[in-house]
This record gives structure tokens, sequence and C-alpha cells, in this order.
């Protein structure tokens, strides 16, 4: 029987074998070498010829904590840099962002899944401003966008793929441009002059689009684009026209993702990331979002719920939350957690939202009672993988 003992350190590379040498194993325990000799020498042959495709298994773990970065791959001269993409992309990841690197185990992988939107085409509004959530990059929507103003017979007066925008011709003159933004009745010469126009911007996440659409009235038909005004809010109407324009948008975008174009000259909007990471001495130290106050708040506490970390008290006007960010390990109360009920959460950690005079900077301190593993900089780097 001290064979057996010793298989738990084997790995078998053939199913059939190891169901081979399972059944051998159950045959030794039923029949004890002492109820026959012949049986237990065919029964060792057996055990011997269905170890032949088992191999001992060693440790590499070390290994990929210690591997080296491989080159870049070179492109030859003269090559057009624009026809290469990757196929399949890989995700940076700098010392900041990697963690606590075990030599005892395997770090887990970064999370590929969560730069794909749980809901696509989907209308979001925040503070008086509305938009459409676009898992997708503006080069490829851009074209779309221009499809629909053209199916919608809005017309694309003027346009700049770099800053994004698109103007529409005046919706007075078409009569479903009219439905689209419910004017009544026939075009007059009375009536207000009104066009469209949408913004195309990337998103807070990462490999996502915004695009946003405001109704302006206007004497007559502008000589050329119209500069968007970040600062301006919509009334209550021109906010729910806004929601039913871009709502249709999304039903056009989507119904025609199989038939979608690039714009190179859209891909050369600005795409500068509006989350950040900050890093000092190879440790995060704070996020900084281009983002105003509200939207940064907001996004926060979006992160924080998708990282699942419980929220125990927050103040906006303040900027701060009170989370629990300990460890599934420090979670449990070991063998006895079968027999208890589950610990209420608890204050570990605090993470503060404070304003600028551009960008919003995000920061985490340890509460006074918490003297776990969890340390300030690894809440950061676990809430920036959800903000961006």
């Amino acid at each position: 029987m001290q064979v057996l003992s010793r298989t738990r350190y084997l790995r078998c590379t053939s199913p059939f074998k190891a169901l081979t040498l399972k059944a051998q194993a159950l045959k030794i325990q039923a029949f004890p070498f002492s109820a026959g000799k012949p049986l237990a020498i065919a029964t060792g042959f057996a055990l011997v010829a269905g170890l032949g495709g088992c191999s001992l298994v060693s440790d590499r773990s070390a290994d990929y904590v210690s591997a080296p970065e491989g080159k870049a791959i070179e492109l030859p001269a003269g090559a057009d840099e624009s026809r290469f993409r990757q196929v399949m992309p890989v995700r940076d990841i700098n010392l900041a962002n990697a963690g606590k690197l075990y030599p005892d185990g395997i770090p887990t992988p970064p999370d590929m899944t969560s730069e794909i939107l749980d809901q696509n085409y989907v209308v979001e509004e925040l503070d008086g401003r509305a938009w459409l959530l676009v898992n997708d990059v503006p080069g490829r929507l851009w074209p779309a966008v221009t499809a629909y103003m053209s199916d919608r017979r809005l017309g694309v007066a003027f346009d700049s793929p770099q800053l994004g925008l698109q103007q529409s011709e005046l919706v007075n003159f078409s009569l479903r441009a009219r439905e689209l933004v419910q004017l009544e009745g026939e075009a007059s010469a009375s009536e207000p002059k009104v066009l469209i126009q949408v913004r195309i911007a990337p998103g807070v996440r990462r490999k996502s689009t915004e695009i946003q659409v405001r109704n302006i009235v206007v004497a007559d038909q502008p000589e050329a684009l119209l500069s968007w005004d970040t600062t301006l809010a919509p009334g209550s109407a021109d906010l729910e026209l806004q929601k039913r324009v871009l709502a249709d948008m999304g039903e056009f975008l989507k119904a025609g993702e199989e038939n979608k174009s690039f714009s190179r000259a859209a891909s050369g909007m600005a795409s500068k990331p509006l989350v950040k990471l900050i890093s000092e001495n190879e440790q995060a130290s704070a996020i900084e979002m281009q983002l105003d106050y509200g939207r940064a708040w907001a996004e926060v506490s979006r992160a924080l719920n998708e990282a699942d970390m419980t929220v125990i008290d927050l103040n906006r006007s303040e900027g701060w939350f009170q989370v629990d960010y300990r460890s599934t390990d420090e979670r449990e109360s070991g063998w006895f957690s079968w027999f208890s009920d589950n610990e209420a959460p608890r204050h570990t950690h605090t993470v503060n939202v404070t304003r600028g005079e551009q960008k919003v900077q995000v920061s985490a301190e340890t509460a006074v009672n918490y003297s776990g593993e969890q340390t300030p900089s690894t809440l950061l780097n676990r809430l920036f993988a959800y903000l961006y």
C-alpha cells in the first residue's frame, strides 16, 4: 500500500492511464497481497505500466515572477505601420499596477474582460447632461454616426474629426428630421430654426466612446462649425430631446455593428486618457481624473461597487468614502465561520476625492483601527483597474 501514497506526487499525461491507475489501486485495496501472489504480481506490472505516462511536477511559479521581458517586434524599414495591428492585444502592466508578486504563488493575470462594458449603447445621465456610452473606439464610430445623420435626413453641413464634432443642416426643411426633434406642423418662416450638433469623444473607461448631442436654435444657417460649449447646461425639455435622439442613435449603431468602417481622420482626435495612475517609488499614490467633480464622484462610486468594496459611509460634499477593503482571508474566521453568521462590514480604508482646478485627485488612507495586509497602494491599483 505504500506505492499508492507516492502516486499523489505524480501527474498523469494520459486520461486513460489515469483511470487504469485508479482501477489498479482499487484492486490492490480489495485483494491484499496475501490473497494470491500471481494476482499481486500482475497488478504490480499493470501499475508500473500505468506510471509510464506520468511525470514529476516541477514548481514553475518562481519562473513566472522572474521571467525577463522579451524584445519588441520591429517592422521592416519602409513598412506602413498603419497596416499592422495586434491580433490579440496584451494589456500593458507597470510595477505600480502589478501589485504584489509572491514567489510561492502565480499572480492573477489582469482581467481583460474588464474592458468589456456590461451594457453597450446605453444612455447615461448625470448632473443635467446625457451621453451615449459605446464600447468601441471613436475612429470606428465616426463613419457610423455620419451614416446616422444621413439616414435621419439631418445631413452634415460641417464637421471636424480632430475635434470630434459633426454639425447638421437646418432640420426645419426635412420631414423626417422634424419628427426626430419634434417640430410640429410644416416648415414656416416664423418658426425657430434648429440644427443638431454631435460630439464624439473617448470615454472615461478604456476603449469606450461617449457621444453627446445638442439642439441649437439659430437665426439662419451658420457658415461655419459652431464651438461646443462644455459649460452649457440644457433645460429639461432639451435634455429629454437629447436623450431621445441618443437612444435612437444607439439603436441605429447597434443594428449596423457588422458594417462598421474605420476613419483615420477621426483616429487623430484627442485620445489622452481621462484617468491616470500616479506612482511614487513604484507604489501607487493617487489617481488623477480629468473630469469635473460630479462626474469623477460618480465614476469612483461605480468603480467601488464593481470592485466589491463595501461602502460603509460617504460624504460627497466633503469628498470621502469609508470602505471595507479586507482580503478574503481577513473576512473569514477560520473553521468556526461555518457555525457563525457573516461578519458585518467594518471601516478599514478611506477613499478621498479631492477637487482641483481642472482635475480631480483620488487618494486612499488606512483607518486607525485597521492593521491588516491591504495597503492604500493595493486599493488604488484595484480601483484604477475598474475606473479605466
